[in-house]
């Protein structure tokens, strides 16, 4: 059972947790291929076909293994191995990254996000913990948060519990003082459950849970967190 009473710190997923992913992640894609198209159309069908895609994403962490946790890198890597491998000019990659970011960051927030945040906001220093590479000031949540960590900048991902004690540090508690938040069953709980937080599965989808060991609590939405939060009885 959640212990509201011990709270003292809430850290959050962002991803498929404050906004759905793959909508970003497609509409970026998008942006980046009609990019390419002008300047490298090899590279861009290349990189239109999934297949294509995720073979030079497993090149490049067979080449640089360090890479595996930097989305960011590995996506710029992936765009130069696919200009090296189409005989186009590979200084287009830092270009082409950019462009794919920039939209990237053009997320569209659920419904309960701003409402949650506001809310979290004003009781509790909030830590974004993240496996990818969304920036929360780029994408305009910066004043809700105490810190943000992701994988990139820390070394290490979910559900490694270093990334989480880590958050716990940044606000300046005990992990078991943290409320963990986020949708993914394995990364986000278990993990959290492993550093020896308290951890609430957010599932937006009604899907069924599938490990022993059980969350703190089970919310279907960040209001529902809020409300319980508000008034734990």
């Amino acid at each position: 059972m959640l212990d509201v009473r011990r709270i003292k710190a809430i850290g959050l997923d962002l991803d498929d947790t404050l906004w759905p992913i793959w909508p970003t992640i497609e509409r970026a894609e998008r942006q980046l291929n009609q990019w390419l198209q002008e300047r490298a159309p090899h590279t861009a069908k290349t990189l239109a076909d999934p297949a294509s895609r995720q073979a030079l994403r497993e090149a490049v962490v067979r080449a640089q293994p360090t890479l595996s946790h930097d989305m960011s890198a590995l996506r710029r890597e992936s765009i130069r191995y696919g200009l090296l491998q189409c005989g186009e000019d590979p200084e287009l990659a830092e270009p082409a990254f950019e462009v794919f970011f920039e939209h990237r960051m053009q997320v569209v927030l659920y419904d309960d996000v701003l409402p949650a945040l506001e809310f979290l906001a004003a009781r509790f220093p909030l830590v974004a913990v993240s496996n990818g590479n969304a920036d929360v000031a780029r994408v305009g949540l910066a004043a809700h948060f105490h810190a943000s960590l992701s994988a990139h900048q820390f070394g290490v991902g979910k559900p490694d519990v270093r990334i989480f004690h880590a958050a716990a540090a940044a606000a300046a508690v005990r992990p078991d003082e943290v409320l963990r938040i986020g949708d993914d069953q394995a990364l986000d709980v278990l993990g959290a459950l492993d550093a020896g937080l308290q951890a609430v599965w957010l599932n937006r989808s009604d899907e069924a849970w599938k490990h022993a060991r059980q969350p703190h609590h089970c919310v279907a939405s960040l209001q529902q967190l809020c409300q319980l939060l508000d008034d734990p009885q």
